[in-house]
């Protein structure tokens, strides 16, 4: 039959036989006879493209998962797949249980053999303004001419359905025997090539390859040195030795880190309004290390996502679980803490879905998934797994401030460790002197009471002047509580206000007054001697007003007009007579006043201050007695914490009368010890405990000390914020379309039903989740993390949608290649040795070894132009890996050409150059509003360090396309714009590193243009260059001579950018010429693209 009568024949319509065919079936008779005259055209129109379709299909069995499941899944599923609240018509095609069933409309979508019956085929072949097309139009999907014709001859095929590849175990295929090298990546691939009239190309040479390696496994350039050593090295595992080396490089972890940085969407702040600093740092550092100790992949799944649930954790593994505490912080004003701590844990599904799974589980956190079989269910089942951290949510109080957010852990390293045990020695020795104080105090009672007496008989000793309010009320003004203690002071609690005043009443029967003393105490709620609410235990007391209130409330109140302060301990520039000085303007803000604990702190458990009238005032008959006090400094919380008032009816000249004993104790004092009642001698002792130096206090000041220098010591030890479960899970619900406050169904933990089960003996928790992840049966783990491994190293991954192995998926190009290196990765036979050590299960620098000894990977990047066209993005690998380097290599490797590199691993974050006021555009909150580059090393360390601000990332990475890392990002693009030029012949980084290179190539080039040309263009791409090349660039340095002499401040302004100041002994003409050189050579494709 020829394609012509088949069209004519499938499509042969009359009146009469209208219920016989399945377009028919769904139209009004009135339009079967338009259709009749539209079809022997529409048939035509179809010709070419089945003709071309139907060739290509005559060749190959279809299959579902290659061929037609892409198709539905673009086209269908968003209303007949897995979302049963989105599916329409009772039709769901994602499911062969469900695709060969009557729809709603009493018709099979699909009947196997016979697309003439199909209700699919019918649809998606009427015309596109038919209000029965499918897709329909609204929905903005469409379905191609060649994609129907494909469907069509699938379901003549038989319509065979596949379970969905990803979520099938991998199976180790049998590896084609046709490759000439012996290695099972060239199999595969030399097999696939041949299917395509294709073959691979020659190795790339010794030079090229090397930098490719170096650049893969380091993301450092060749030294000139390596790169002769190689090419000189004729032994037969010279490269096999290449590879042991970088891979036992300190280097080798900074660049695996670097994509998982952007999956655990690392940053050194928090995000939103305020972007404050945090130290994530430490995380940093154990990845790094992580990769170089080349831990097991399962392990390293494990410990990230439940170290501190593994048994006796170490503190390393309870460090890696910072890879979950990566995310955003809210600390917003008007945030909603439940709503955020909803949020938290669904980026922790989402991160983790992604990182692992590469499925876009989010997508069924408001309903069922649209494409992939994960129900809305499932979204919080698997979410009950992430939310019994022990955390709020959002972002502590002081978090803006660059204060990490519980749970956190202090990580001291070697030489902070035997400073703490020191501190932590010194601190027992004095809580032991503490307890043994107490066996002294007899003695100390008697000879303080013998003293006492003495100094009484000789009238040196005098009762006290002061005298205690009674039946006093303290108000806040702002809004803080107060409690009376049991020695009469009141402690300050709850809110702590800005700029709180206080106001204390009280009754007062005294007829003259004079003055008032106020004593300041430390508490055992200030953690330490510290004597005021603020963070670091000070206080700044700027205003005190003295006043009696008549009972006539008519009459003016009388103010007691202060003139003198003396106090017992004083901050310097912070006296006490400034609070009287600051009479007149008692609510200025800014004032200062008296303060008591700055560089110097006090070394006593409480302090005093008298203020003083010149005369004492007449008080009348019912008065009551009012006692403001100000704290208006610019330290907003610095108000008094704990504190007594005493006055006094005469006036005291200074305060040495406070030493004076209470007039109620003399009388006990005069008696003898053994004429004392019980109760009078208990009143004897606890005045001594609490009022004078006593064996006690002096332990208690010593143990306070020590206490103080072991948590001051700790506070500066860094941090990093940590997972730490609850010992009670928190319940978890399905939220009404994702909302926070929207439960409905609770539920419990549970895995995908399309996923395999928890191994049996695992726990149902966080621990067994990680562990089921690596279980080694599991379809997607060891899939996706090789795919990713390909992608880094070939530009593109056997499956090019690397962030998505759902069912949007894009098949593989090498389907059989990706799953025997998916079970090889879990389950080694062929894995390479590194550096004389034998491969292990998940090992991941024996599978990165195993895939760069192919001469897949070692083939030259060149190719018939026929191959370019062919296949552009290289995906059947007939050549080797060319594209453009991420922006952090592009940098990293013109400071290592330049030798301006700081090759120092790990540490804090550092700030190299970037623009003025970069930060401030974002952010005018927190403590990262104004950028100050570093000086020294911090400006010339490794991209990868650079300090990570949400809200304003790096510019130059940005422009190279970092993510800015606010969520998950598994796949960076790959662009190639104007910018990026702009940027590499213009930032000072790379204008600094040019002037840098220009002095290597003087120096070390030797006297000869030539000479050093080459030694420039060497460190530059680490390969030498021809005759033309060389020709080129001398021309171009000559030409620049000549205008630089001519133009000598241009060529002292070109030498003088960047902290780093040029070598003054070569002469700043030639050097400006070689600078700009230099400059060219950094921007050459061949630098900033790895081939």
């Amino acid at each position: 039959m020829t394609v012509i009568s088949l069209l004519t024949t499938k499509y042969s319509i009359s009146c009469n036989n209208k219920l016989s065919n399945p377009v028919l079936r769904m139209l009004p008779y009135k339009q079967v006879r338009v259709f009749s005259e539209l079809h022997m055209r529409f048939s035509l129109s179809l010709f070419l493209v089945y003709f071309s379709v139907c060739s290509v299909q005559a060749e190959r069995k279809l299959e579902f998962n290659r061929d037609i499941r892409p198709i539905l899944s673009d086209g269908c599923f968003h209303c007949h797949g897995p979302d049963e609240k989105e599916r329409k018509g009772g039709l769901r095609l994602d499911l062969e249980s469900d695709a060969f069933k009557n729809a709603k409309s009493g018709f099979p979508a699909i009947v196997k053999g016979d697309p003439d019956e199909s209700e699919i085929i019918a649809r998606i072949f009427l015309s596109d303004d038919d209000e029965e097309h499918m897709p329909p139009l609204d929905s903005g999907k469409s379905i191609t001419l060649e994609q129907k014709e494909i469907l069509k001859k699938w379901i003549e095929q038989g319509a065979e359905y596949q379970g969905h590849w990803a979520f099938i175990t991998p199976k180790r295929s049998p590896v084609p025997s046709i490759s000439v090298t012996g290695h099972p990546i060239d199999a595969f691939i030399v097999d696939r090539l041949k299917g395509e009239g294709m073959e691979m190309q020659g190795l790339a040479d010794k030079e090229t390859l090397l930098r490719r390696a170096s650049l893969d496994l380091i993301g450092l350039p060749p030294s000139i040195n390596e790169v002769d050593d190689f090419v000189n090295d004729s032994s037969s595992n010279a490269y096999e030795k290449v590879l042991d080396r970088l891979l036992g490089s300190p280097h080798y972890g900074e660049r695996m880190a670097l994509e998982w940085l952007d999956l655990a969407r690392y940053a050194d702040s928090n995000g939103f309004q305020s972007d404050g600093s945090r130290d994530m740092w430490l995380w940093r550092d154990w990845l790094i290390n992580a990769f170089n100790r080349n831990i097991p992949f399962d392990q390293f799944t494990i410990e990230q996502l439940a170290g501190d649930m593994l048994p006796n954790p170490s503190q390393d593994q309870v460090v890696a679980t910072g890879f979950n505490r990566n995310h955003r912080l809210n600390g917003e004003g008007g945030r909603i803490v439940d709503e955020w701590f909803v949020e938290t844990v669904i980026d922790r599904v989402e991160t983790t879905g992604t990182t692992w799974l590469a499925l876009t589980m989010s997508c069924a956190r408001c309903h069922d998934h649209k494409y992939d079989p994960i129900s809305q269910k499932e979204f919080f089942e698997f979410f009950a797994y992430f939310n019994s951290n022990d955390e709020s949510g959002v972002l502590a109080a002081n978090g803006k401030n660059g204060f990490n957010t519980a749970p956190f852990l202090k990580v001291p390293n070697s030489e902070q460790k035997r400073k703490i045990s020191h501190l932590e020695d010194s601190l027992q020795k004095s809580q032991d002197e503490r307890k043994s104080a107490e066996s002294k105090m007899e003695d100390a009672l008697t000879k303080w009471l013998k003293q006492t007496r003495e100094e009484l008989v000789k009238n040196k000793a005098q009762p006290s002047p002061w005298k205690k309010l009674t039946n006093e009320k303290v108000l806040s003004k702002g809004g803080a509580q107060f409690k009376k203690q049991k020695d009469g002071s009141w402690l300050g609690t709850g809110k702590n206000p800005s700029n709180d005043t206080y106001e204390i009443r009280s009754p007062f029967n005294s007829k003259e007054l004079s003055g008032v003393l106020l004593e300041s105490f430390s508490d055992p709620s200030f953690k330490g001697i510290k004597f005021g609410r603020s963070g670091n235990g000070n206080f700044v007391m700027t205003g005190l007003e003295v006043r009696l209130e008549h009972k006539d409330k008519n009459k003016k109140p009388i103010v007691l007009k202060l003139d003198k302060a003396e106090a017992s301990y004083e901050q310097e520039g912070y006296p006490a007579i400034q609070v009287v000085k600051n009479a007149a303007n008692l609510k200025k803000k800014g004032s200062k006043g008296w303060a008591v604990h700055g560089s110097n702190p006090p070394k006593q458990r409480s302090l005093m201050a008298m203020f003083m009238a010149k005369s004492p005032i007449s008080v009348p008959e019912g008065a009551e007695l009012v006692i403001t006090i100000y704290h208006q400094s610019g330290f907003a919380d610095h108000n008094l914490g704990r504190f007594r008032i005493q006055y006094a009816e005469k006036k005291v000249s200074s305060l040495d009368g406070v030493s004076g004993i209470p007039e109620n104790l003399v009388l006990l004092v005069r008696k003898n010890v053994e004429g004392l009642a019980p109760q009078e001698l208990n009143q004897l002792k606890k005045y001594f405990r609490t009022e004078v130096e006593n064996p006690v206090s002096v332990a208690e000041v010593k143990a306070d000390q020590s206490k103080k220098a072991l948590d001051d010591f700790i506070s500066k030890v860094p941090s990093t914020m940590i997972m730490k479960e609850k010992s009670a899970p928190r319940d978890a619900f399905i939220l009404s379309r994702g909302e926070y406050d929207q439960p409905t169904e609770k539920v419990g933990r549970a895995l995908p039903a399309v996923l395999p089960p928890l191994p049996e003996g695992q726990p149902n928790d966080r621990l067994g989740l990680a562990r089921w992840l690596v279980s080694g049966d599991h379809p997607l783990t060891a899939r996706v993390w090789v795919n990713r491994i390909w992608e880094r190293l070939f530009g593109v991954g056997i499956v090019k949608t690397s962030e998505n192995f759902g069912s949007q998926a894009e098949w593989p190009v090498h389907p059989e290649l990706l799953d025997w290196l998916a079970v090889e990765f879990a389950k080694p036979t062929a894995l390479p040795k590194i550096n004389g050590k034998p491969a292990q299960a998940w090992d991941m620098k024996g599978m990165i070894k195993f895939i760069m000894l192919s001469k897949t990977y070692r083939q030259n990047s060149s190719a018939p132009d026929g191959y370019f066209r062919k296949d552009p993005e290289n995906r059947l690998l007939a050549r080797g890996p060319r594209f453009r380097l991420h922006g952090e290599l592009v940098r990293d490797q013109a400071l290592a050409s330049s030798g301006l590199l700081i090759k120092k691993v790990g540490g804090p974050s550092t700030r190299p150059y970037m623009p003025k006021g970069v930060w401030s555009e974002t952010n005018r909150y927190g403590n990262l509003t104004n950028y100050k580059a570093d000086e020294g090393e911090g400006l010339y360390r490794r991209s990868m360090y650079t300090f990570w601000k949400r809200t304003a990332a790096p510019p130059s990475m940005l422009l190279f396309d970092a993510p800015n890392r606010e969520i998950c990002y598994p796949k960076r693009s790959r662009t190639n714009t104007p910018l990026q030029a702009l940027a590499l012949l213009n930032e000072v980084t790379y204008v600094e590193a040019a002037r840098s290179l220009a002095e290597r190539m003087m120096k070390e080039g030797g006297a000869g243009i030539r000479d050093r040309l080459t030694t420039g263009y060497r460190l530059a791409t680490s390969r030498s260059p021809d005759k033309q090349t060389l020709s080129v660039l001398q021309k171009g340095f000559e030409e620049r001579k000549i205008h630089f002499q001519d133009n000598q401040e241009a060529a002292k302004q070109i030498i003088s950018h960047g902290k780093k100041k040029p070598d003054e002994n070569l002469e700043p003409v030639e050097l400006a010429a070689y600078t700009v050189t230099a400059n060219v050579l950094l921007n050459l494709d061949r630098v900033i693209t790895k081939d």
